[in-house]
């Protein structure tokens, strides 16, 4: 089992409750050893600079294991980190070395090891459906077609590689041309990611061996990277490309945790749980435009989030009776959350954000930087991963250049630094809904039930039980945290009354409120009090 380091317990107040929490650790409760873990996101790139040459790097990672473990992170996950010609990474050239950039595979094996001395399991990004146009089988690939006497077809008996890609001598959609012949290869995301051929049994073993490779360097599991493009516009073919792999894993260790992108509504991403993934990414609740941000904007009703919650889980459930959803807020494809608030009450709401998103089921993500409200807007892919900002000043030690054509970027909010000493900063409040989280397990692995009585414009309440959830419970110890619960949540800017319907959950009592000023809430009789920008969690009978 898991054990993060546990504080002393805090009083209980008999009528009223306030979750206060400064610059100490995260409690726990009972954490089961699962893959329903609160994850944090790490462009490594921009993250932190352990050797000074103004690029982040894994040693920079291990350097920053105990704040990400003290924020109350269990889990991380890499972008790309494999050597790539580019600044993402996404464009693979060898799967199985790190990028000179980012330091070695010992340094790989050494971050691995210091994560899990804190409980924090490490999870890397896997590119399957194209590679560099500088990876060796592309070049292979290539070389031999040009080779080619004129008319003369292709034979993978004779080159192997020319069969991983997807080569036609026609121009098709989606496909561009090879530099000085009459061939073409499919490469829908650039002409420098050529697309894999995923029919060919061949690329399928070597994911496979490239999966093995990594779990015998102590890796947990895997992001499945653009999921719905294995075959573009064809779902069920794509879902049997993801199951092959996953069945792959599966087969070197049954436990390995594989979470996949599939940038799309939840009735598209709800088909891939029948490849057998452990997790899809909700990003129906993700950006801008999704149910977190509207209805902490007030462009939708908050009642929206408990209901939205309720109904995927019953979708998801169609598909995969053990699927852990994958909630996130932002990610690094996506405008940073704190510019989506303006006006007054942008920090309250920039917050607010953050803990809808660790207060729906499952693993869920949150984007480096996200816990201290940084900005990334614009249209630029780099701008939206600009150095984490640890200090305000550039020449400080860790601090990252970033990528090279980013945008110079004003922060709104206070660097790491000096948010760790404010006990009211946004960095301070990530933390205590970690730690609402970890103590409450049943928050992460409960069924939601919305309860319409009790919501309205700004007020959303929902239940999580163990009735109906698929979660093994015969993992769960420790009784008092592993009761039913009662959450009620306050995305206004006044205080809210909300009678608790007594015909559809009795409550026992308020265990904790998490509000965005630091107030309490209160329950008294049938009513519970909260305060503007407010989560409360209440145990029931």
């Amino acid at each position: 089992m898991v054990e993060i380091k546990r504080f002393a317990a805090r009083a209980l107040a008999l009528v009223t409750a306030v979750f206060m929490l400064a610059g100490c650790g995260t409690k726990t409760g009972s954490l089961p050893d699962d893959s329903c873990r609160n994850t944090y996101e790490i462009f490594v790139y921009s993250f932190y600079d352990s050797n000074k040459d103004g690029v982040g790097d894994l040693n920079g990672v291990t350097e920053k294991l105990d704040y990400i473990k003290d924020l109350g992170f269990t889990s991380i996950w890499l972008t790309p980190i494999c050597a790539s010609p580019t600044y993402h990474k996404y464009d693979v050239k060898d799967y199985k070395d790190i990028d000179p950039e980012f330091g070695t595979i010992n340094d790989y094996d050494r971050l691995v090891k210091e994560a899990h001395k804190r409980g924090i399991k490490i999870i890397n990004d896997m590119v399957m459906n194209h590679t560099s146009s500088s990876h060796p089988w592309f070049l292979e690939a290539t070389k031999y077609l040009r080779g080619l006497k004129a008319g003369e077809q292709p034979d993978p008996a004779a080159c192997k590689y020319v069969d991983y890609y997807n080569f036609s001598d026609k121009p098709l959609d989606g496909y561009v041309n090879l530099n000085g012949t009459d061939w073409y290869y499919e490469a829908r995301f650039w002409d420098k990611m050529p697309d894999l051929n995923l029919d060919n049994e061949a690329v399928r073993n070597e994911f496979k061996d490239i999966a093995q490779f990594w779990v015998d360097h102590g890796c947990d599991g895997f992001r499945m990277d653009a999921c719905t493009s294995y075959y573009t516009d064809d779902t069920n073919k794509s879902v049997e490309a993801l199951g092959r792999f996953v069945s792959d894993v599966r087969s070197i260790k049954p436990d390995l945790y594989i979470v996949g992108e599939a940038w799309a509504g939840k009735d598209t991403y709800a088909k891939y749980y029948a490849s057998g993934i452990d997790s899809m990414f909700d990003f129906d609740f993700a950006g801008g435009s999704g149910t977190i941000a509207g209805v902490v904007r007030g462009n939708k009703p908050a009642s929206q989030f408990a209901e939205a919650m309720q109904d995927e889980e019953k979708l998801f459930e169609k598909y995969s009776k053990s699927y852990i959803n994958a909630p996130f807020y932002t990610n690094h494809d996506m405008n940073r959350g704190a510019g989506f608030y303006t006006g007054e009450n942008a920090e309250d709401k920039t917050k607010l954000a953050c803990g809808l998103n660790l207060m729906m089921t499952g693993n869920a993500y949150i984007y480096y930087g996200e816990e201290i409200g940084m900005k990334g807007p614009g249209k630029k892919d780099e701008n939206k991963r600009a150095p984490m900002y640890w200090s305000q000043d550039t020449e400080s030690t860790g601090m990252c250049k970033g990528p090279d054509d980013m945008d110079k970027i004003e922060m709104k909010y206070p660097p790491v630094a000096e948010q760790l000493k404010d006990e009211n900063s946004i960095c301070n409040y990530v933390k205590k809904v970690n730690e609402l989280r970890n103590e409450y397990p049943l928050i992460a692995r409960g069924k939601t039930t919305a309860i319409a009585s009790m919501s309205s414009k700004t007020v959303a309440a929902f239940t999580r039980t163990k009735t109906g959830s698929n979660y093994d419970f015969t993992k769960a110890e420790g009784s008092e945290n592993w009761k039913d619960l009662l959450i009620i949540v306050n995305t206004g800017n006044n205080e809210e009354s909300v009678k608790v319907d007594e015909g559809t959950c009795k409550v026992d009592k308020l265990l904790k409120c998490l509000s965005t000023g630091g107030t309490s809430a209160s329950f008294s009789g049938n009513e519970v009090k909260l305060p503007p920008f407010s989560i409360t969690v209440l145990s029931l009978k």
